[in-house]
């Protein structure tokens, strides 16, 4: 079927808003709709195009999704060569760079500089003839590349087509190929969830994305591209500028992405500046760089400079200190983290990178190390980027010793003996003595006091850790046996501050069951789910002797939560704890056994939002469990009603979107009144 006029215009009008809104969100970085709109937009393109096939052209916004596979990639000389760049490693460097542009120039006026940050990617070129996008390749030694014209065509912020109509016949456009910080670690999470390679930095991920034959992978990689130069020019229709960083903005100008951190600098000290500037903002950044490259701006400088070999006079990379560097792996040890986590430590040979002498670098985890195929005395690459800890990014096998040997990992906790569990889904192990173990001991006791667990009214965080690191409590129940004296003589606590906290602890003494057991600690088990147990169990001892099959009758009760509960339990020195707070005097009122399906709002989920002005929330939420409702956090399909308070906001919205049943704060103690005799 022939398309008519209206409908040729209709869809050129929507590729043109479509380019319009592709320049703004990643040329511009300031998008002018919502993605819903975009969305939208993109829709009835496809639409169109699918309807009538012979409207769909290459240069079509919809086709950045990628196309079947190559067999192989096809070689590229590239007509204006692609030339490397001097490095710089320090000031004096530098400053003999300037000095030998001066001298040649036979100048004494302060050079006016264009400077770039040095991107750390893959560098490109892009061929644009009448406008169209035709060819991509790789630098590949400066004089043949790659043809990857499949796969620069699926990266977002690359145009298919120039904007305006002002630019040469044939323009050629050099840039990098990057991946941001972000992307890279999304996609090394997906492809550890694949079982596929994970990369070892976002440089290698991006030089690995654009050499995909199958140009459809390359299309769900996070790529972005930055021009930095020109190649090829024929036919200009309007003369280029005679300013490097103003034939840049014309490039802009024409829809293709810049550095925001591109500026014009005079003389030596002012790049020295940028240099440090950009050096503090590093780390900052959502991508890599590796350091700065200085350009003399004026175009008839740099006709005059020349060349020297394969690198330009006229330009120079001022690299920062390394961030990789060699050495050997000495040996491994084994840390505790507050919250039980149990990480390995590489020991290593000390090594100077990143402006620093590194000696440990975190290994992460078994599978992190299983990955690596590390092991004890291996030659390996550390990777250390501003306050990052340093990593390991692989293992020079070649180098590898024969009396290397294999990396165990312990069976029990190293600080306290425990137990160590580690689920089959999870990368991390964890010590399993959580009120017992010294390396977890601050955080249990914050969390053991805090305002949802024994609500210890003035045993804050700092008197907490003055207590620990004092050795005055070594676990929660040595909170009861605290004397006045002791509390007293702690920083910032008089003798009325201590008195206080005396009356408070053995206030806390009468507590509940779901309270008890939610101020355990035990991993997942918050306040819905501790209510829950309880309610289920009415008794301590029917929970620390559930089985698995037991515990998930529980409602919020799943395999893991499960696991968890029987390893907390399992561990002989929680136990030891527990009944050490019994025998300190902790009580709580005996529960009676209530089938939690015959409650009134049994089955249903209830989410609160906004502010509550005549109740407080954690009341709102305890009443609702008392009878018999589920409190999530989120508003979902499966929502049975939502409470909205002053000011409800992103939750409120979503529950109209999906027709769930919404009442105001008022309507909530309505049904409570109405409900309070039946359960």
């Amino acid at each position: 079927m022939a398309a008519s006029q209206d409908i040729i215009k209709q869809l050129a009008l929507i590729k043109t808003v479509i380019e319009e809104y592709n320049y703004q969100y990643y040329v511009l970085d300031n998008p002018s709709v919502p993605d819903a709109e975009y969305d939208r937009q993109m829709l009835a393109l496809q639409t169109i195009e699918q309807q009538y096939p012979d409207l769909l052209t290459d240069d079509s916004p919809s086709q950045k999704v990628g196309d079947m596979p190559l067999p192989d990639f096809k070689q590229v000389t590239h007509e204006v060569p692609m030339l490397s760049l001097d490095n710089a490693f320090d000031r004096e460097s530098f400053l003999a760079f300037e000095k030998r542009m001066q001298d040649r120039l036979k100048n004494t006026n302060e050079i006016t500089y264009s400077c770039e940050p040095k991107l750390d990617g893959l560098a490109v070129s892009l061929l644009y003839e009448n406008g169209k996008l035709v060819r991509g390749a790789t630098r590949g030694d400066g004089r043949v590349g790659e043809n990857i014209t499949a796969n620069v065509r699926t990266i977002r912020n690359i145009p298919l087509t120039l904007r305006g109509d002002n630019y040469p016949q044939r323009l050629e456009v050099r840039g990098e190929v990057i991946m941001t910080r972000d992307g890279f670690i999304k996609l090394n999470k997906t492809q550890l969830q694949q079982e596929k390679k994970v990369f070892a930095n976002p440089r290698n991920a991006a030089a690995g994305s654009l050499r995909q034959l199958d140009s459809r992978i390359t299309a769900k990689r996070p790529l972005l591209f930055f021009t930095y130069s020109l190649g090829l020019v024929e036919n200009e229709q309007y003369p280029l500028a005679d300013c490097h960083s103003a034939r840049l903005k014309q490039l802009s100008d024409w829809g293709l992405p810049l550095s925001k951190e591109l500026q014009v600098a005079e003389g030596a000290e002012a790049c020295l500046d940028y240099y440090q500037h950009l050096g503090n903002i590093r780390d900052s950044l959502n991508y890599d760089i590796d350091g700065v490259v200085f350009k003399a701006d004026v175009i008839e400088l740099q006709k005059t400079l020349g060349f020297v070999a394969r690198a330009p006079r006229w330009a120079i990379a001022h690299k920062f200190p390394a961030q990789e560097e060699m050495t050997v792996v000495q040996e491994v040890e084994f840390q505790v983290g507050r919250t039980g986590a149990i990480t390995p430590v590489a020991r290593l040979e000390p090594v100077f990178v990143g402006g620093v002498t590194v000696s440990n670098a975190t290994l992460h985890n078994a599978d992190e190390i299983e990955r690596l195929g590390l092991k004890v005395g291996d030659t390996v690459i550390i990777r250390r980027a501003g306050d990052v800890i340093p990593q390991v990014v692989s293992v020079i096998i070649d180098k590898r010793h024969k009396n290397a040997r294999d990396i165990v990992f312990p069976e029990t906790c190293p600080i306290c003996d425990s137990a160590i569990e580690k689920l089959e889904d999870e990368a991390i192990a964890r010590c399993t003595g959580g009120l017992y173990c010294a390396a977890q001991l601050k955080e249990s006791m914050k969390h053991f006091a805090s305002r949802k667990a024994f609500d210890i009214d003035g045993l804050g965080d700092k008197i907490i850790e003055q207590l620990v690191d004092q050795k005055l409590v070594k676990t929660p129940a040595d909170f009861f046996s605290l004397e006045f004296v002791q509390i007293s003589n702690l920083e910032r606590m008089g003798e009325k501050s201590a008195a206080n906290l005396i009356q408070s602890l053995e206030k806390c003494k009468q507590t509940t069951l779901a309270k008890f057991i939610y101020s355990l600690g035990i991993r997942e088990v918050g306040e819905a789910t501790a209510a829950n147990l309880a309610a289920h169990y009415c008794e301590l001892e029917a929970i620390k002797h559930a089985n698995m099959e037991s515990l998930q009758e529980v409602s919020d009760v799943g395999a893991i939560v499960a696991q968890h509960l029987i390893n907390f339990f399992a561990e002989e020195h929680n136990v030891q704890v527990i009944d050490g707070l019994i025998a300190a005097g902790i009580d709580w009122p005996i529960i009676e056994k209530i089938k939690i399906d015959t409650l009134p709002l049994s089955g249903q989920t209830f989410v609160l939002t906004g502010t509550l002005e005549q109740m407080d929330r954690n009341a709102a939420k305890a009443t609702l469990q008392s009878l018999g409702a589920k409190v999530a956090g989120s508003v979902s399909a499966k929502t049975s009603c939502v409470v909205a308070g002053e000011k409800a906001g992103s939750k409120l919205a979503k529950a109209e979107s999906l027709g769930v049943k919404v009442i105001n704060e008022q309507e909530m103690l309505d049904l409570f009144s109405q409900l309070s005799g039946l359960a």
